[in-house]
């Protein structure tokens, strides 16, 4: 019996659920993102008024693009899942598994920042190539067709910024990627780790699909609140082009600074409601998929729940 109680998840498959759960999840909730990303571009050059609610851009959207349209950039979205996900989420449980106590207790919230902080960065530098053919893919719709950019695909994507804008193309807009996800995590895996943990104290939750519901709806709101504005710089630098060799923007604060002056300081939220609903029920999917990818392979391994 003491034996089996020693039994734990191997670290590799913890990399393989996180990756599977966010990959999962992303076939679920990509037409959201699109959304999200034209409605975070639609400020740009003189463009503000291209998308006046989240339904006005759907409906552009299947308009000019066709029904499959609000699918464009699926396979960029896969594979950042595959990379930022898997990495991330296996960093984090690896961690909490890590650092528990002597009696099995779970760390301390400030402790579940830091966790999902350094998960975020590591994760978000390993996928932050495919974030950046995402970006790209999503919003070239927007673009007229003379400045389309055309990729067929993710790894279309890939091999032609490398060869040509460089291969240290792919790792633009690295500092507010970094940035945005660190903040994302320790606000999305630290605030549902808390919440899950406050709700099975009470004696209305159980370790169930409910409790697990409620903690990713309590963590999506949290989350996308923290991480819009870091998410806006994030896009638009890896979107923007290089015309005559200068950048459009400087940095991610040089992206805050003109979106506040030109936009509205609450232009740092701009398409708030597809991002939440799509951190929202991408965090929920995401969690109850790993927690039953949990379930399922602490059977297979013969580990106690």
């Amino acid at each position: 019996m003491a034996a089996a109680e020693q039994k734990k998840i191997p670290n590799y498959m913890r990399f393989v659920m996180g990756g599977c759960a966010g990959m999962l999840a992303t076939c679920f909730v990509q037409p959201l993102d699109l959304v999200k990303t034209r409605m975070q571009m639609s400020g740009v050059g003189g463009t503000s008024k291209t998308h006046k609610t989240s339904f006005h851009a759907v409906y552009n959207i299947i308009k000019a693009e066709g029904v499959f349209g609000v699918y464009n950039g699926l396979s960029a979205a896969l594979l950042r899942q595959a990379s930022y996900t898997t990495t991330r989420l296996g960093v984090y449980t690896s961690l909490m598994e890590h650092f528990k106590g002597a009696d099995n207790k779970p760390p301390g919230f400030v402790k579940k920042l830091g966790l999902g902080m350094a998960a975020g960065a590591v994760g978000s530098f390993i996928g932050t190539p495919a974030e950046l053919a995402l970006i790209r893919m999503t919003s070239d719709g927007r673009l007229p067709p003379a400045e389309q950019r055309g990729y067929k695909n993710v790894f279309d994507a890939l091999i032609r910024v490398v060869r040509e804008e460089g291969v240290l193309t792919l790792w633009r807009g690295c500092v507010p990627t970094v940035a945005r996800a660190m903040v994302v995590n320790a606000a999305q895996l630290a605030t549902y780790s808390q919440a899950k943990q406050i709700l099975l104290g009470t004696h209305y939750f159980n370790d169930n699909i409910l409790c697990h519901f409620c903690a990713s709806m309590i963590s999506g709101l949290a989350t996308t609140f923290a991480s819009m504005p870091p998410d806006i710089a994030k896009t638009r630098i890896q979107s923007m082009k290089i015309i005559d060799g200068k950048p459009e923007y400087k940095g991610g604060m040089d992206v805050l600074m003109k979106v506040v002056r030109k936009e509205g300081f609450a232009a740092l939220w701009k398409g708030f409601t597809p991002c939440y609903l799509r951190i929202g029920p991408h965090t929920v999917l995401t969690f109850i998929f790993l927690e039953q990818f949990n379930v399922i392979i602490k059977r297979w391994y013969g580990i106690p729940e």
